[in-house]
């Protein structure tokens, strides 16, 4: 007979973890231990549900792993191994490894799945021995050890990780001085600093007489594929290298656009390999070497179709043969400049250069040019003539930019060939063509409106006319520059007009003429109609007076007030001006009476108005110190400081000149003329200049001498 299971071996649901059983067959069940540290922690722990709809609500307070007496699948195992169901029930709650800190009771069947009571501790299922492991790491970069390591991994080196495209960048912001010195830093920055990239563009006129010729030579060699921009002017430091490193420079620079070789020492080899393996040059500039001769002038007609701009003036190897092979085979050829080159007296290369009409500047100074060449150069050879007007039909000439000057056999009737045919011309220059007179110009500056820049320097023949024609014509809207030096038959008649209907005027040549301190005083005028403002005044009219008899020291003075002028209007109590109040009694009445004072300083203040333009002058060289620091002081808003040195100088200049008067009274002039010197050294208001610092004859100031200086000294 099958023993009966007794009821001490299972405990009755209604029997409470709390209370023990009394039987010596039960198991006792013992009160669970307070739990501490990471058990503790880990079995306060609640469930998480895994829908992403919920990650957005707040989270609760702790209530305990199970809700509702109910499990659920999204709850994540702390436990390395693998999980099985408790039991096969779906009701019952899912027991994971490393939630229970203490082994199952020895008595309990791993079979049933029963809970002892409904708070009973949730047990471990499929780890029953006790050498289970029950902690779980941390990942490797949550670490404490391993974050530092993680950190010092993280630190960046900024140059270091920078792109090699960014750091160019970086250096292209250098200028070409300051690239070669950072290429002693280290073999990587030697290495940038010479990287092509950098030399797209090599110019050495700033640098030239600093730079040695290793260092310009590794500069060509390095980055010579991409240079396109090559300026070489006055490096005579390669005179010994082309003869060695020459051929390998021009193997090297291939693709150059630009090339100016003015002022070099360089033979004429490679000259001609430049020219020969740069098919795509626009700009040659080789003025002045003597190496450069008409076989270079061959090969740049063969081997660059695309040239647009060509400079030889003062190649004395060069005449107009190998030119007019330029002209003929370079179709875009806009900008020749020839001075000093010798056949512009044969006709077959003005005819070439009437043919091709693609110039916008020539320049044949201190050529053999001759009236008919230059008539064939703009109505070429047999044109149709007009009936009524008598003129020749021929195209318009495209030039912008004509320079004739000191060519002598120019006269009327080769210049006024330039009537109706260039009206697009802006600047000419006919400077010391002695035969020239009023006639011929003013026949050309009445067709030509965009005229700006007019040399008409040491034309004897010339009158007030042709000035007074300027100024009617339209061209007197747009004239910049006028140069009337050593005309000496041209005044105020002229100059007046000139100043009263050109308002651009920048630069006006006046040296040796007739004209006087009225010219002066209506340039002043002038220029103070351009305006005021807040800004500081600029240079808006250079006029050069230099060895005129008529302009005396009473025009510069003029000149020097205007340029310091601020019209009572705009004038204003600066932040920077002392206001002093002073409140007094008076006799008749009870009453205070207050006065105030303005006293201005000299230091400008932001809100200060000065004029928008100024005249600089270069006049006598007994005032030209005093008329520079006058206008020094103007240019930097010290508009009191150039009022104070304005009136000391010309109550110096007025006391000289009655301490140089005769006749009676001489000698009480002098003395007042050297008492007036003598306060005026020694006044030292706010600076060490004014009529004692710079004297009229340019002298500097005299110091009183001290009574305790060596005798021998």
């Amino acid at each position: 007979m099958a023993t009966p299971v007794t009821d001490e071996i299972l405990p009755s649901p209604e029997v409470s973890l709390a209370s023990p059983a009394s039987s010596a067959g039960q198991i006792a069940l013992e009160q669970p231990p307070k739990l501490k540290g990471r058990q503790k922690l880990l079995q306060s722990l609640q469930r998480m549900s895994s829908s992403p709809t919920l990650t957005r609500r707040g989270r609760s307070a702790s209530t305990g792993y199970r809700r509702d007496h109910k499990a659920s699948l999204s709850c994540v195992s702390l436990s390395s191994a693998a999980y099985s169901p408790c039991l096969g029930n779906g009701s019952s709650p899912q027991v994971y490894g490393g939630l229970n800190p203490r082994p199952a009771t020895p008595g309990c069947s791993g079979a049933s799945g029963e809970l002892e009571g409904s708070n009973a501790r949730i047990r471990l299922v499929g780890t029953d021995t006790p050498t289970a492991s029950r902690t779980v790491p941390l990942p490797f970069d949550l670490r404490p050890t391993s974050g530092v390591l993680l950190e010092a991994a993280r630190t960046l080196d900024f140059w270091g990780d920078m792109p090699q495209e960014l750091k160019m960048e970086v250096f292209r912001y250098l200028t070409p001085r300051e690239i070669v010195r950072c290429s002693a830093v280290s073999k990587m920055w030697n290495e940038m600093c010479y990287d092509g990239q950098l030399w797209s563009k090599v110019d050495t006129a700033e640098y030239y007489s600093k730079i040695p010729s290793d260092v310009l030579i590794k500069i060509l060699t390095s980055g010579g594929p991409f240079v396109r921009d090559l300026n070489l002017r006055g490096c005579i430091q390669l005179k010994h290298k082309w003869s060695s490193d020459g051929e390998r420079i021009s193997d090297l620079c291939r693709n150059l656009v630009s090339f100016s070789l003015e002022g070099c020492i360089i033979d004429k080899t490679s000259i001609h390999y430049f020219l020969l393996r740069n098919p795509r040059l626009e700009y040659i500039n080789v003025s002045g070497l003597k190496n450069v001769t008409n076989s270079a002038m061959k090969i740049i007609a063969q081997s660059c179709p695309l040239l647009e701009t060509l400079n030889i003036s003062w190649c004395n190897n060069v005449n107009t043969n190998g030119i007019l092979r330029v002209v003929q085979s370079c179709e875009r050829l806009k900008d020749l400049r020839a001075s000093e080159i010798r056949g512009f007296d044969k006709e077959d290369i003005t005819l070439a250069l009437f043919e091709r009409n693609t110039l916008e500047r020539l320049i044949m100074s201190r050529t053999d040019l001759t009236d008919q060449s230059l008539k064939v150069l703009m109505h070429g050879v047999d044109p149709t003539v007009d009936v009524l007007t008598d003129r020749p039909v021929v195209p318009p000439r495209r030039l912008r930019h004509l320079d004739m000057h000191h060519c002598s056999d120019i006269t009327d009737d080769g210049l006024k060939s330039l009537a109706y045919n260039v009206p697009d011309l802006e600047g000419l220059q006919i400077s010391q063509c002695s035969e020239l007179t009023d006639d011929a110009i003013i026949d050309v500056i009445r067709t030509t409106p965009n005229l700006s820049h007019l040399e008409l320097e040491d034309l004897e023949n010339l009158s007030n006319s042709v000035l007074v024609e300027l100024s009617r014509f339209p061209c007197a809207r747009h004239l910049e520059h006028l140069n009337i030096s050593y005309c000496e038959n041209l005044g105020d008649t002229g100059m007046l007009q000139i100043m009263k209907h050109c308002p651009k005027l920048r630069s006006v040549e006046m040296d040796n003429t007739r004209v006087s301190d009225l010219t002066l005083m209506e340039a002043s005028f002038r220029v103070r109609k351009r305006g005021y403002g807040d800004e500081l005044s600029k240079v808006g009219l250079r006029l050069v007076v230099f060895d005129c008899a008529n302009v005396t020291w009473a025009g510069i003075k003029e000149v020097l007030s205007s340029n310091a002028y601020i019209p009572r209007a705009r004038k204003s109590i600066s932040p920077s001006a002392a206001i002093v109040t002073v409140t007094h009694a008076t006799s008749d009445s009870d009453s205070p009476m207050t006065t105030t004072f303005v006293t201005p300083t000299s230091t400008p203040s932001p809100s200060s108005t000065f004029p928008a333009e100024i005249i600089q002058l270069k006049c006598f060289y007994g005032w030209q110190m005093t008329v520079d620091e006058h206008t020094k002081r103007v240019l930097r808003g010290d508009l009191v400081a150039a009022s104070r040195l304005d009136r000391k100088w010309a109550d110096y200049m007025m006391a000289t000149e009655e301490a140089g008067a005769a006749g009676a009274g001489a000698r009480r002039r002098r003395r007042r003329a050297r008492e007036a010197e003598r306060l005026y050294n020694a006044d030292e208001e706010d600076d060490g200049y004014g009529v004692g610092g710079i004297s009229a004859l340019g002298g500097r100031r005299r110091r009183a001498q001290s009574g305790g200086s060596c005798a021998v000294m």
